[in-house]
């Protein structure tokens, strides 16, 4: 199995934190994010593990080289010429994975507590082309979900914008995201954007013709590492 962290980010809203170093290496209870998530992936299986790179590129192949890649195979997608956002760094990406082997797309700044092996057996009990980790979180953003449990929306409450796949929206219910997906190899053959865009965009053109589905995650911990207050109460969280 494959994994891919993304891990190319700014990491402008961790700025105090982020002028010297890339957010990846940003330290959670005195290891750099980019860290957990391998350790992560390493007790999981994952067979190897794609990093994108971008901001301070030059840190995250040298802290790497340096703890041996903690015995992973890992390969660096580099976009240190340009920032391809989620979607583009996937297709730049392909053709680093093991072919025809699923792909655990997972964020750096993502704590979770997420059993990656139930994530995994949903995705392939409903033979999906990609399957999201949702989460009931208070946003603006919302993906919505029909009655199959199927992508049929994504809404922006805060600016009134949609895009709609398909009728099935009318009865629907809206998640979060929670930056946890597998996509099927068989996706990555039928990206047609160019350049830099989303994966959330991929998914709603693929999802008129293709499942995409969603998989809810009721497990108690998950937090978004961006902002410097989220940092020091996961590390609260972690000590107890």
């Amino acid at each position: 199995m494959n994994a891919m962290i993304f891990a190319a980010g700014l990491g402008t809203r961790l700025h105090h934190y982020t002028k010297n170093c890339p957010k990846a290496l940003v330290k959670l209870n005195g290891k750099p994010l980019l860290e957990h998530c391998i350790l992560k992936m390493r007790a999981f299986g994952v067979d190897r593990i794609v990093i994108n790179v971008h901001h301070f590129a030059d840190q995250i192949e040298d802290f790497l080289e340096s703890n041996k890649n903690f015995g992973m195979d890992i390969r660096i997608s580099d976009e240190r010429e340009l920032l391809l956002d989620t979607g583009g760094a996937i297709k730049k990406a392909a053709p680093l994975f093991i072919p025809d082997s699923p792909v655990l797309i997972y964020n750096v700044d993502v704590l979770s507590s997420l059993d990656l092996g139930e994530l995994l057996l949903a995705h392939k009990q409903n033979n999906a082309l990609a399957t999201l980790n949702l989460i009931d979180k208070k946003t603006d953003r919302y993906l919505c979900f029909n009655q199959d449990g199927l992508l049929c929306a994504w809404k922006n409450d805060a600016t009134h914008e949609e895009k709609i796949v398909n009728d099935s929206h009318l009865n629907s219910k809206a998640y979060s995201f929670s930056g946890i997906h597998i996509i099927d190899s068989k996706l990555l053959e039928l990206i047609e954007e160019e350049g830099a865009f989303s994966i959330i965009d991929l998914y709603l053109r693929l999802a008129k013709n293709h499942k995409i589905a969603g998989f809810y995650d009721s497990t108690e911990l998950w937090m978004d590492l961006g902002k410097p207050e989220d940092l020091l109460k996961a590390e609260t969280l972690l000590k107890k």
